[in-house]
């Protein structure tokens, strides 16, 4: 199987909000949505190989999906997990450029 096929089944996509954006400049992290299958051996790789960066280290957090009234309707959203991968000094990532 070709490795960036298998690249983006791990990797989903940046998770841009304003604490994820501040907590990113100060600490020289990146945040993304990732697969909830993945652990963190897979990300760290996935993440050296599609940013040419090096990985320091990396920390997963689940996150419970949301529950909304929609009307009548109760609507559960669904789980999802979402990594912290701190790059080694000297390497920095973009996302927002690399989105563009």
């Amino acid at each position: 199987m070709n490795f960036h096929y298998q690249i983006f089944k791990v990797l989903y996509a940046p998770h841009i909000s304003e604490k994820s954006t501040i907590y990113a400049k100060k600490n020289n992290i990146i945040i993304l949505k990732v697969s909830m299958k993945s652990n963190k051996r897979d990300i760290k790789r996935a993440v050296e190989k599609l940013f040419s960066v090096q990985v320091k280290n990396i920390n997963t957090v689940l996150v419970k999906g949301k529950r909304k009234i929609k009307g009548k309707y109760n609507i559960k959203f669904s789980n999802w997990k979402k990594a912290y991968i701190k790059l080694k000094a000297g390497n920095s990532v973009d996302i927002i450029k690399n989105i563009n």
